[in-house]
């Protein structure tokens, strides 16, 4: 990739998103896919798209997008971070804009562990007193 593409690593549960952005038209490619059909849910891509609307910068920026890991929300929370990071590195003026939307924190909620002797992380057997 070459000097004019800017990059920004995003993370949410267990997906992890590379988003290189470069000034274009405004088209979204993840995993080689358009991200019309690569998120099915329009909840999705509007998650997705929400930095770019908090800047009221849409059309104005190329993404090319690869995630991998966890489920298709985890995996559009990731990219929504990659975005608003690969923003700020071409912009350090967005920096408010975009901690007071929210998109640089980085959401530290995982899946809790399996615990021994329990179905399930918090799931216990039922108690009886006999």
């Amino acid at each position: 990739m070459a000097a004019e593409y800017f990059y920004g690593t995003g993370r949410r549960k267990t997906s992890i998103s590379r988003v290189f952005l470069k000034p274009g038209s405004g088209s979204i490619m993840v995993n080689g896919k358009p991200l019309e059909n690569y998120l099915d849910r329009p909840v999705l891509r509007q998650i997705v798209k929400q930095p770019l609307e908090k800047l009221g910068v849409q059309g104005k920026f190329d993404f090319y997008v690869t995630v991998s890991g966890g489920g298709k929300s985890g995996q559009a929370g990731a990219i929504r971070h990659g975005i608003a990071r690969a923003l700020l590195e071409y912009n350090g003026e967005y920096r408010k804009s975009l901690k007071d939307g929210g998109f640089l924190t980085r959401d530290p909620r995982m899946v809790e562990r399996k615990k021994p002797g329990q179905p399930k992380a918090r799931k216990k057997p039922q108690f009886s007193k006999r």
